[in-house]
């Protein structure tokens, strides 16, 4: 009988193990140092490489709140999004795992356990000629990858006109990023290079999901 019990409980211990370890985030500091928006357009410049210190979870909360977390009230966004849809999705690879934040929540939520930030390094192999292609190794320093999704289930309609508008809406996003991070003394650099249909099978993503930018995100090296 405590054979059973014990077996039962690393079961139910293993088990535990492998369930998903979601991160919620502290509040984001509404009162951090921070130069002025203009300064920021002023001297905001991409740069590629990363020191090794990594991100605490309240450094994460500001990040992904100034990227598109909630705003004036919950229905609204720090990013704007064409007829307020809120299609872009925001995912932060890390070194430990691939994460989507809900800003509705400020939460991170696992959905992918391992480092897979060299999944943004190249697009990926060309099928016909079995050559990877362009590559930017430095992305897999950057302590996290924030990656932008157009979600046209969320936008509630495809075509030409859904993805310029999915695209516009992107970019607001990762100038929220650029903005935010050149403000309060960290760099990054917006990206559209990625393997697509990797990450694709990685999130298990369907057409009506599309990875379309990236910023890796870190300190000055």
């Amino acid at each position: 009988m405590k054979k059973t019990i014990l077996a039962a409980l690393a079961a139910a211990f293993s088990l535990t193990n492998c369930m998903a370890q979601d991160i919620k985030l502290p509040a984001p500091d509404m009162k951090q140092n921070s130069m002025s928006v203009v300064e920021a357009l002023a001297t905001r410049h991409s740069v590629r490489e990363y020191s090794s210190r990594q991100l605490t979870n309240q450094e994460l909360s500001n990040l992904c709140w100034a990227a598109c977390g909630v705003s004036r009230d919950a229905d609204h966004r720090t990013a704007p999004t064409a007829m307020n849809r809120k299609e872009i999705r925001l995912f932060a690879f890390t070194a430990k795992s691939v994460y989507e934040y809900i800003a509705e929540k400020n939460l991170l939520k696992e959905v992918a356990k391992g480092d897979y930030r060299s999944i943004h390094a190249s697009n990926g192999v060309d099928p016909k000629t079995g050559r990877k292609g362009f590559s930017q190794e430095f992305v897999s320093q950057a302590p996290v990858v924030l990656m932008m999704v157009i979600d046209y289930d969320l936008f509630q309609s495809e075509g030409e006109k859904a993805l310029m508008m999915g695209c516009v809406d992107a970019g607001n996003v990762s100038e929220n990023i650029n903005l935010y991070c050149q403000a309060v003394g960290m760099v990054t650099v917006p990206r559209a290079t990625m393997d697509v249909k990797a990450i694709r099978e990685l999130l298990d993503f369907t057409d009506k999901q599309l990875p379309i930018m990236n910023n890796p995100v870190g300190f000055p090296k």
